[in-house]
């Protein structure tokens, strides 16, 4: 392969980014103007975020990512952010109980505002205009003003991902993050929850835990893990002149790391191998991750790990299945053992979501709660059935109470979907359907960890 500069991806197809900006100079200058902002995130926490990682790819340890399908400028305010890192934590703290494994805990924000989208225009009535691509190429309002590109946009979600970052730091590290505080939250869910009785079995047992811990002393006033955390951002590097300009040499390695987040991925649509996305990203040294779906072939994906993970490096390479909930079963059985036979050092993760898309008969975009979930509960079953460790899911949730998603403990129809459907994008779970969702997927986890040992006490 050619040599690497941040830059290189230039030389190279470039699928899903705006081209029609009225003004390319301006582009320019912000750019320019980017490069000499204070990086986002440091090179030492994505270096720590890679050492989590390589735990996962162990089998050590399992990956909890989630946030916002796409960020915007007009729903950015402090409780909406707290909200969505209360519910991750809330999350990890059921699934690290049931499988008996840390959870690295990465967030969808300080940076999630870009999509890709299938198709470059969109009509309504006589009119047709460009696509919305994210709050920080243009508006979702729908003029011929607003759908224009515009760079400054970019300026603004930096300044929002530095408010945001700031933000999630003081609550990992200030005490909001206490282990106590977070049952606390969860126990208001089951009591408030029509399934509640389903989970109260495994939120009883996580209070006899924290009560007996008390009980010998161990107490956040002596274990400061228990009342902060660790936590991370990530979000999909679409926008590479972003991302270029925020890609700075580290000073204590000498390598180049991208400081808008801890970990980008690129997604489904700009995985090519020749493309201008792997061409970035192949250069960076933060972990990366990467979407697999339906067409992705064993091959393919051989090609991807040698330009991603040359050496190897376990923590590197994060892969999110994406199939669907009636695909996952052809599909992902291959991967695996490609992965497996070649002997790779990778994260296998599932997202649930963006194969489970449908249109409801309003009009909605909408998921069904239960194909989400039948993903997840295929993704746990087959990766076990192949000796590979279930890594994590990648989710698009909010902590908002939101009726986007259909289903779930109480049901929502397509007729609830108009009361708050706020996304500016895709559908997420809600702050209920999510922490619902953490309780059965460790429900799964308990039963798939159990089974071996069944099986032990038969003979």
């Amino acid at each position: 392969m050619t040599q690497w500069t941040p830059a290189s991806w230039r030389s190279k197809p470039a699928k899903h980014m705006p081209t029609d900006y009225p003004d390319l100079s301006a582009v320019a200058a912000v750019e320019q103007t980017l490069r000499g902002m204070p990086p986002l995130v440091f090179a030492g926490e994505a270096r720590r975020l890679k050492s989590l990682l390589g735990d996962v790819a162990e089998g050590r340890a399992f990956l909890l990512q989630g946030g916002d399908c796409a960020e915007s400028f007009k729903e950015f305010h402090a409780d909406n952010i707290r909200d969505t890192f209360r519910l991750i934590l809330q999350m990890a703290v059921v699934l690290t109980f049931a499988g008996g494994k840390p959870v690295v805990k990465v967030g969808r924000m300080a940076g999630q505002f870009a999509k890709p989208r299938s198709a470059p225009i969109e009509t309504k009535g006589d009119v047709t205009l460009p696509s919305y691509r994210g709050d920080n190429i243009n508006g979702m309002e729908f003029t011929a003003e607003a759908r224009l590109p515009d760079p400054q946009r970019l300026l603004q979600a930096y300044t929002q991902s530095a408010a945001t970052l700031n933000l999630l730091r003081a609550f990992a590290t200030g005490g909001y993050a206490d282990l106590h505080n977070i049952h606390r939250w969860t126990l208001g869910f089951v009591a408030g929850s029509p399934q509640g009785a389903r989970y109260k079995e495994l939120s009883d047992k996580i209070s006899e835990t924290l009560a007996f811990m008390q009980a010998i002393g161990v107490t956040p006033e002596n274990q400061p893990s228990l009342h902060q955390v660790e936590f991370f951002t990530s979000h999909e590097a679409l926008l590479l002149g972003f991302e270029e300009a925020m890609t700075r040499v580290d000073s204590t390695s000498g390598e180049w790391y991208d400081t808008s987040a801890h970990l980008v991925w690129i997604g489904e649509r700009t995985r090519d191998l020749d493309g201008a996305h792997i061409e970035f990203c192949r250069g960076i040294r933060n972990p990366i991750g990467m979407k697999c779906g339906p067409t992705m072939e064993d091959d393919d994906l051989a090609r991807l790990m040698d330009a991603l993970n040359p050496k190897d490096e376990a923590g590197r390479l994060t892969l999110y299945g994406r199939f669907g909930h009636e695909k996952i079963a052809e599909r992902l059985p291959r991967l695996l053992r490609a992965t497996k036979a070649s002997g790779r050092k990778v994260v296998w993760a599932i997202d649930p979501m963006h194969g489970n898309t449908l249109t409801a008969a309003n009009g909605y975009k909408t998921r069904p709660f239960d194909r989400i979930l039948s993903e997840v509960k295929s993704f746990v079953e087959i990766c076990e059935a192949e000796g590979v460790h279930p890594g994590g899911v990648h989710l698009e949730m909010t902590g908002q109470n939101v009726t986007e998603c259909l289903g779930g403990a109480r049901a929502l129809t397509e007729g609830d979907l108009a009361d708050r459907y706020h996304t500016h994008c895709d559908p997420r779970l809600n702050g209920e359907q999510a922490l619902e969702l953490a309780f059965l997927v460790a429900e799964k986890l308990r039963q798939e960890a159990d089974a071996p040992k069944k099986a032990v006490g038969s003979n």
